[in-house]
């Protein structure tokens, strides 16, 4: 068995979201976690069908990311896998109310970094083994690169 993959590439302000969901209605699920979840988010979801028609089935409100959903859910073909692309909000603004959603199975990834999706393929069809997020690590943080992360929070708000 092969393993393969599908590189993402980064877009200036968007973050990807992709894991596993289990039945047809995990596409409007996801929009309606989505779409209440921020007032200004701007998002595309396709998920993969895994039995009957076998479908990407996709849904959204900003036709470039459902658009660039379903490219990339088309490419990856696993069944049950999702991706979710977003802007105007983070992940950290809507993953709690995505795992609320009673299809989704798992989160692979949250990310605006480069993402490497792994999958295999057999005669019966292709599964997610691993996600790759970013790059690999580089050293341990020092003195003054911990308050510079220290700092970042608070300027964006994420901390007191």
């Amino acid at each position: 068995m092969e393993i393969k993959k599908i590189k993402i590439e980064s877009i200036e302000g968007v973050n990807m979201i992709c894991g596993y969901a289990h039945f047809i209605k995990s596409a409007e699920d996801l929009y309606e976690a989505l779409v209440n979840a921020h007032s200004d988010i701007k998002f595309g979801i396709a998920f993969c069908e895994a039995s009957q028609e076998c479908l990407v089935r996709y849904e959204g409100n900003d036709e470039q990311l459902v658009n660039l959903a379903k490219e990339y859910a088309s490419k990856i073909g696993a069944g049950h896998f999702f991706i979710i692309f977003l802007k105007n909000a983070f992940p950290i603004n809507v993953l709690d109310r995505i795992k609320m959603c009673p299809e989704v199975v798992r989160i692979l990834c949250a990310t605006a970094n480069p993402v490497e999706i792994l999958f295999v393929e057999t005669e019966q069809g292709k599964g997610v083994i691993g996600v790759i997020d970013g790059f690999k690590s580089k050293g341990i943080e020092n003195t003054d690169e911990r308050k510079t992360r220290y700092d970042f929070l608070r300027k964006i708000g994420y901390k007191l």
